[in-house]
């Protein structure tokens, strides 16, 4: 797989994982409408290069295996195959949500670092973050790729995540967006599974 194949691979990939709901976008949603626009994006800031430390720990060991061992990395495109497929159950079965609740919190004054280290850690304590990577990369893995290749992969999804993510706290800085968001998220949710879940069948078998 070329680099320009793989990139919009990946790209599509991840838009799709990035709009399934889960612990960065709830954090995200939460400061944007309790803090307001300007925390919702500085989360973002911080959720962005949360997520690159699991891509700098990860893909020197990826290109490695990658290049030493085809048996080890088949066994890690079954376990990311079988990964997506996964998300994408999650997704398929997700629900509509009964009530729609805002909160609004006290505002108090809060230094800019502090709410960035706060997306940080939001993303760098998930252990989910890095197993979704992992099978993510398994999808274009080759032992003949490298090592600037998967560098250059890693850099796009952590800017697209910053991308998608400062999207979410523009939109949700407004309440009736968010309203409208969760009524109907469930079916975006179900329609990114079903093609996580494809892709994850298609890693398993080709691997």
């Amino acid at each position: 797989m070329d680099f320009w194949q793989g990139f919009w691979l990946i790209t599509g990939v991840h838009i799709l994982a990035c709009m399934s709901p889960g612990p960065d976008f709830v954090l995200v949603s939460q400061q944007s409408l309790s803090r307001g626009r300007a925390a919702g994006l500085l989360t973002a800031v911080g959720i962005a290069p949360g997520f690159g430390v699991h891509i700098i720990y990860s893909v020197p060991g990826l290109v490695t295996v990658a290049a030493q061992s085809a048996t080890l990395l088949t066994v890690i495109k079954i376990v990311g195959g079988l990964y997506l497929i996964y998300i994408g159950y999650k997704g398929l079965t997700a629900k509509a949500a009964d009530e729609v609740t805002e909160i609004r919190a006290e505002v108090t004054a809060e230094p800019a670092w502090q709410i960035i280290w706060r997306g940080v850690l939001c993303n760098v304590l998930n252990p989910k973050a890095v197993v979704y990577m992992l099978s993510l990369f398994t999808v274009v893995l080759s032992p003949t790729m490298p090592m600037w290749q998967m560098a250059a992969y890693g850099a796009w999804m952590t800017l697209m995540l910053f991308i998608w993510f400062g999207l979410v706290a523009l939109m949700l800085s407004a309440p009736a967006v968010n309203r409208r968001f969760r009524r109907f998220g469930h079916w975006i949710d179900r329609v990114c599974g079903g093609v996580l879940a494809l892709l994850g069948i298609k890693v398993i078998s080709g691997s």
